[in-house]
């Protein structure tokens, strides 16, 4: 039986082995949950870079931009980082490049060691954890958390996944059982149980309510997003 592990913050990475292992990127609120929203919707494409100067080159090259630094849209791109901006039929067939404060950082961090890298989001959940079911190798969901730190968003995530391949992977670590008991204990009302945490009372001083609920819906879309060449698409 493989391995079912959480990181709990982008800063912890380097504890974990990724050689044989699948990384699971998560950032809740909001960059996989636009990630998985877009190519849901029909983007052909998203290229993810640590850096806003990355991401200004690409939108030279003809892509659309998106960039966001500390919960806001940065001058002069494109997109922000709000999952409905996703949902314009302009963006169709769209190759968008995106930085985030901490999702895309996340990605960057991840590429290469493993196996592959996927995004997962609450919208995601069951079908991500129907393809893991199926994969030889052990799983490392990345917690993107918040500038170094963990979040409470993320880890819960990690634990609903968690939870949902309890049978198929071992978890014996303790960020992934911490994650599991959390989920367990919160999933009955996610949006009463993130209520009073960090990026959620960030998010609320912008306005960005309705980002929050719908980010926390279970299985909305049936993509798996993968990062091919650079790029993130649709697992085929």
């Amino acid at each position: 039986m493989n391995n079912f592990d959480v990181c709990l913050t982008p800063d912890l990475l380097h504890l974990h082995q990724l050689e044989n292992s699948i990384v699971v990127v998560t950032d809740i609120f909001r960059a996989t949950s636009c990630m998985v929203t877009g190519l849901a919707y029909g983007v052909e494409s998203i290229t993810p870079v640590a850096t806003v100067e990355e991401c200004r080159a690409l939108q030279e090259r003809g892509f659309i931009a998106a960039a966001e630094r500390n919960a806001e849209k940065v001058d002069g791109f494109d997109l922000d980082n709000s999952p409905f901006s996703y949902m314009d039929e302009r963006l169709i067939g769209a190759k968008i490049a995106m930085t985030t404060t901490n999702g895309t950082l996340s990605i960057s961090k991840a590429r290469g060691a493993a196996v592959k890298v996927l995004i997962g989001a609450f919208l995601n959940l069951g079908t991500l954890a129907a393809h893991l079911r199926n994969e030889p190798y052990d799983v490392l969901v990345l917690c993107s958390g918040w500038k170094g730190r963990p979040n409470l968003e993320d880890t819960l995530f990690a634990g609903a996944l968690a939870e949902a391949l309890k049978n198929e992977y071992s978890i014996q670590e303790d960020g992934a059982l911490m994650a599991q008991r959390l989920y367990n204990q919160g999933k009955a009302n996610l949006l009463s149980f993130v209520a009073t945490s960090s990026h959620v009372r960030r998010l609320q001083r912008l306005g960005i309510h309705k980002d929050i609920s719908y980010s926390l819906q279970h299985d909305l879309y049936d993509v798996v997003p993968v990062l091919r060449g650079g790029s993130l698409v649709l697992m085929e």
